[in-house]
């Protein structure tokens, strides 16, 4: 029997992706200014407030006001009726030094035998769904909200969208697992009180969602997904009705708190740990990080259709705790899941300091992960520069790493595919 699948995204402007955003604005700069910084940094947002909370060990002093307002502003919230605006909110900051009993327990040394920065489970997850081997549901959402944004910014089709936004997406699989349609999308968008009359405002904004947003997101599409559309779809536009009231001054923001929008929708398995504000000593982050990279490379080498990747870890101890993988019954190899995870372990060595150095992740590299997930994304070489205090400093970055297909030739040789 077929059967429904729903995943969410939020957009760049939903109060807890501000969080997001400022705590991962603060880990660029420290990185950019000294890539040995231990950060742990916690944002909270709401009516014209940003609090700023957290462990720092590192040489390098930020104006942490600055990249906070400039944050806010490159988000989009620049008007006062937002009742959160980058020019007029306070900013209050609460950062204080890094405890030395958790600091002894990373720094070594030897910097290859640094321990874990905290104990937990990361998971990894691919699928061949879709081109970027991510679950179609969640990555229908962001591309709804990535181009619902764009369309705000271009400020010409549709002109009243305010910055906070949610989208769900809901697919019909068949009982071999493969999606037949779309059976439902969900999209909440804040926006200008642009008209006297609710109902013919809300039908305006349904319309152009339908009518305009839509066609953009399937043009972007292959084939085979965009023939996942059709006329029979629930469209649920602000189902509530208005939504003038939103961002921060509507819901109160936290880092950490969309893990699951971040990750996989709702498909695979999550240890519980976010990932913004993190430093990548910290493995809740740079495990994450490293078994997306083993289950996709794994899923592209064609070792099977659909990956599931565990690593854990002891805080302070350098080896993992263990590595467990699952392919729910897609394999293509005569292995059992445990004979492939033990493979896993000899090809990808997952000592913190060997991922930081594989996946290159003591750069300035955290802010664009911030919104619209942190996997299924494009890898890319670019300049970033970043001003503090009167300096500047430019550095070349390779965002999104752990994206990569490079190790699906080292993974064929040793499975023999």
């Amino acid at each position: 029997m077929s059967y429904l699948f729903t995943s969410e995204s939020v957009s760049e402007g939903h109060p807890d992706k501000v969080s997001d955003q400022i705590s991962d604005a603060l880990i660029d700069y420290f990185m950019a200014f000294d890539p040995q910084s231990k950060v742990a940094c916690e944002t909270l947002v709401t009516t014209g407030l940003v609090v700023l909370a957290g462990e720092v060990k590192s040489s390098a002093y930020l104006d942490v006001q600055e990249i906070a307002r400039n944050t806010i502003a490159k988000i989009g919230y620049t008007k006062s009726e937002y009742q959160f605006d980058a020019k007029s909110c306070g900013v209050i900051s609460a950062i204080h030094e890094q405890s030395d009993d958790i600091n002894r327990g990373v720094d070594r040394d030897d910097p290859m035998e640094q321990g874990a920065g905290d104990q937990g489970m990361m998971f990894g997850y691919a699928t061949k769904e879709t081109e970027n081997y991510m679950p179609l549901a969640l990555d229908l959402s962001h591309k709804i909200l990535q181009v619902l944004a764009d369309l705000r910014r271009e400020n010409k089709e549709i002109t009243y969208l305010r910055p906070d936004a949610k989208a769900q997406v809901t697919i019909e699989y068949s009982d071999d697992n493969v999606p037949q349609r779309i059976d439902a999308i969900v999209v909440s968008t804040q926006h200008d009180d642009f008209s006297n009359n609710d109902e013919e405002m809300l039908a305006k904004i349904k319309s152009d969602i339908i009518n305009i947003l839509i066609p953009r997101v399937k043009s972007q599409l292959s084939a085979d997904l965009q023939g996942l559309f059709n006329s029979d779809i629930k469209y649920h536009i602000n189902p509530t009705g208005k939504f003038v009231i939103g961002g921060p001054h509507g819901d109160t923001g936290l880092t950490g708190r969309k893990i699951i929008v971040d990750t996989y929708g709702g498909k695979g398995a999550h240890g519980g740990g976010a990932f913004s504000g993190k430093d990548p000593s910290k493995v809740d982050r740079s495990g994450a990080y490293a078994t997306r990279h083993i289950a996709k490379n794994l899923v592209a080498a064609g070792v099977a259709d659909e990956v599931l990747v565990q690593v854990s870890y002891a805080i302070g101890v350098v080896e993992p705790m263990g590595i467990f993988v699952e392919t729910y019954g897609t394999s293509n190899i005569d292995m059992t899941d445990g004979e492939i995870a033990a493979k896993v372990a000899e090809i990808f060595d997952m000592r913190p300091a060997a991922i930081e150095q594989r996946l290159k992740l003591r750069n300035p590299i955290y802010s664009e992960t911030a919104a619209y997930g942190h996997m299924g994304r494009n890898s890319e070489t670019k300049k970033l520069t970043f001003t503090n205090g009167g300096q500047s400093k430019t550095v070349e970055v390779e965002t999104f790493t752990w994206e990569k297909l490079d190790y699906v030739d080292k993974v064929k040789s040793a499975f023999g595919l």
